[in-house]
């Protein structure tokens, strides 16, 4: 099923191209389109469909069940494994939306919504339909085949956000942002179809499910407990807060999510296959795993942070005044979103280690603690969501030490070699952006000032890389070169 002859380097530069070029453009559109439905639709429309989305994800955790990453693992997989999974993922699917559909009234009650008993059977068909194209994403993701899975992503969201903004037009409120999710899964499974060459058969034998069993149960716990962390706070909120509060927090968390999905989903594409394929010599294992580490720092702290900076004029600029709420919580949530990305990778290194169970443990450990923190802070301290945010924040900033352990557990690497690897980037994007800040505190317009603090704050980082003749900056800045070289020759 593979057949990629390519070094490993270069197979590697390449899928980092791709996959820093599908995350770009699918930020800049998420962007575009967030900005328009932002401004049609009300914090209410987004808390109605917010709420919903642990249970979607949840459900998509359980019909995946963790195979994709096992399919990753083998070395190769056989069609007859990707069928299996295939006809576990329908059948799980199928049998999950049955009680989905059933607990509808239930969902309505919890959060005091009744119209969430039809939004919810219907968003929960998205999960239904993407179970058709889950092996064959695992395929691609094998295969490393980030240029087809970037036109895919792309063509899919511009024909889902397109669906929701006319939607949102003709005054379907939270109609709109249910559709958009329905018609990107769909589009998204038809492009998948089109580039894999496998397809399923007839014939269902899960015998290989059975086999990867072991390994991929502790990646479906794991994912549940990621997805419980990511959205508890949405899922509180909802029960305790009214559904506009609510709302606020929802396009808070979407524009950090969006920002540091940008280099989270970039290295995701690539950190499980590369780290496979190095995982029997640790020391080069070892090698690939900081150099990831230093990119990662090289683009999660400028952009996050970038965020932070540019927090209130993007808001009242591009969404305008009537989610000013969202401010604080916003610039709260990319602080933390800035060591997010690193979650990414010191979690693909386990699974590319084939210790799911570590992935599942410290998964399970952060998760725990989190929820009890949460609720302590909800109950005995402050009933104010933006408390409750920043003891989230800094607690996931702090359990990044937990995968550090587990990082020298398995590759050595140690505390002193991770703080080198990390520490100089963000030391750097906060001097670059303190003086930005103080540069550009004479500007009243709002527009103007988001412009200078974008257009100072990236010169200045990319002056001081230059300057300081950073390595990974040099590679990336020579890489671009001979692929701009390569399709312009006369320049």
């Amino acid at each position: 099923m593979e057949d990629n002859p390519r070094p490993l380097k270069e197979r590697t530069e390449q899928s980092l191209f791709w996959s820093m070029l599908n995350n770009g453009t699918l930020q800049v559109l998420n962007i575009l389109f967030g900005v328009v439905l932002a401004r049609l639709l009300t914090p209410g429309d987004y808390g109605i469909v917010g709420v919903l989305t642990i249970f979607s994800l949840i459900a998509g955790n359980l019909q995946s069940s963790g195979f994709t990453q096992a399919l990753i693992n083998l070395k190769p997989p056989k069609p007859e494994d990707y069928n299996s999974v295939f006809w576990f993922n329908v059948i799980a699917s199928v049998t999950i939306y049955g009680v989905l559909w059933v607990c509808a009234p239930l969902i309505a009650d919890f959060f005091h919504q009744p119209v969430l008993v039809d939004v919810s059977r219907f968003v929960f068909l998205a999960f239904l339909i993407s179970s058709l194209g889950i092996a064959h994403g695992g395929y691609m993701l094998k295969n490393m085949m980030n240029r087809e899975i970037a036109i895919i992503n792309i063509v899919a969201l511009l024909c889902s956000g397109a669906t929701g903004i006319v939607m949102a037009f003709k005054g379907y409120a939270y109609w709109s942002l249910a559709w958009q999710q329905v018609i990107y899964i769909t589009v998204l499974n038809l492009g998948r179809y089109y580039y894999v060459r496998w397809h399923p058969s007839w014939h269902i034998d899960f015998g290989p499910v059975r086999r990867m069993f072991g390994f991929a149960v502790n990646i479906l716990f794991t994912n549940i407990i990621n997805t419980l962390n990511s959205q508890i706070l949405t899922f509180i909120f909802g029960r305790f807060f009214p559904i506009a509060q609510v709302g606020n927090y929802s396009q808070a968390n979407k524009w950090n999510t969006q920002a540091n999905t940008f280099v989270s989903g970039t290295m995701l594409q690539v950190a499980q296959p590369v780290l496979v394929s190095v995982a029997d010599d640790k020391e080069r294992q070892k090698r690939v795993f900081r150099k990831m580490i230093r990119f990662t720092a090289f683009i999660s702290f400028p952009v996050m942070l970038g965020l932070v900076l540019v927090a209130r004029e993007f808001v009242a600029v591009v969404l305008g005044f009537k989610w000013v709420d969202c401010i604080p919580l916003l610039q709260v949530l990319c602080v933390a979103g800035a060591f997010m990305p690193f979650y990414t990778m010191y979690q693909n290194l386990a699974i590319g280690c084939k210790r799911s169970d570590l992935y599942l443990w410290c998964n399970v450990g952060q998760i725990v603690l989190q929820i009890a923190l949460i609720l302590l802070c909800y109950y005995l301290f402050s009933q104010s969501i933006i408390v409750v945010v920043t003891v989230y924040s800094v607690f996931t900033i702090l359990w990044l030490a937990a995968w550090q352990a587990v990082a020298k557990h398995l590759i050595d690497l140690k505390w002193t070699e991770a703080i080198l690897d990390i520490a100089p980037f963000l030391m750097i994007t906060s001097m670059v952006f303190a003086i930005t800040y103080f540069a550009t505190l004479w500007i009243e317009n709002n527009v103007a000032l988001l412009i200078a603090k974008v257009l100072l704050g990236a010169a200045l980082y990319i002056a001081v890389m230059k300057l300081a003749k950073v390595k990974i900056f040099a590679e990336c800045w020579e890489f671009m070169r001979k692929k701009f070289l390569k399709r312009h020759p006369h320049f």
